[in-house]
């Protein structure tokens, strides 16, 4: 029986210092040894331990600080990093858990709704105005609003997949159990990344009180996933204003 694929080696090196920062070994406010340190220790080569110090930053355990190196943050540090969509299904399947520390999630919605964005009825090779699969969610740090992420799924999902309009928790994630049940892998697109305004709903949802003329940018990350007929979901997500993105 072939034995289970390994983590690469940064995401190793990373959830070996999580794992310490959660048993209290560093403590918040103390400096995690330096990229060099590391290196020098035997734990990777200096782009591999520098990755997994991106992937702690990014998931909300640490913040590198110039000149001062990187620092573990405690429960009510807030860091300008997210997670985004495709990093989170890497993290649900290496966890189980697809939330990095301190996260939760609000606000989650499963509903048919009529397409009406030409360019996402284009992505998924529907008609404008046809019926898609759309769940949302809003991921929280603390009581901030932090990220706005959307699923918009093709209809033909839902033969194998009723429970898309079922907000409950599936049992795995549901790429898995589509490819479970249809014996069609699902690929992930490159993620693409754009800047537009903020709508008001979003606006209102971040809780981000602006007069009507302020115009409040924000940025969205979008990547589109396949089987072998085509596409089958679009997920997007929107980060709040003044955040950015980093790896799982």
């Amino acid at each position: 029986m072939p034995s289970p694929k390994q983590p690469p080696k940064w995401r190793q090196i990373a959830d070996e210092i999580a794992a310490q920062i959660a048993a209290g070994v560093y403590a918040p406010e103390d400096r995690l040894p330096s990229v060099q340190a590391q290196v020098a220790a035997g734990k990777g080569a200096t782009a591999t331990v520098h990755r997994a110090y991106q992937a702690l930053e990014a998931e909300g355990l640490v913040r590198t600080v110039f000149g001062s190196g990187t620092i573990v943050l405690g429960p009510g540090d807030s860091p300008n990093t997210v997670i985004t969509g495709a990093a989170r299904l890497e993290r649900l399947r290496r966890t189980g858990n697809p939330l990095t520390p301190g996260e939760t999630y609000v606000n989650q919605q499963a509903l048919l709704r009529s397409c009406a964005d030409p360019e996402i009825a284009s992505l998924l090779g529907v008609e404008l105005y046809d019926e898609i699969v759309v769940r949302s969610r809003t991921f929280m740090r603390g009581d901030r609003a932090i990220t706005l992420a959307l699923n918009f799924i093709h209809p033909r999902a839902l033969g194998p997949l009723p429970e898309l309009l079922d907000t409950r928790p599936m049992p795995k994630f549901r790429h898995d159990l589509y490819t479970e049940r249809t014996g069609r892998q699902i690929v992930a697109g490159p993620q693409l990344s754009a800047a537009r305004f903020a709508h008001p709903q979003e606006l209102s949802e971040f809780r981000i009180d602006v007069p009507p003329d302020v115009s409040v940018p924000v940025l969205v990350l979008r990547s589109v996933y396949s089987d072998d007929e085509g596409p089958l979901e679009v997920w997007e997500d929107i980060l709040r204003p003044g955040m950015w993105h980093g790896g799982s």
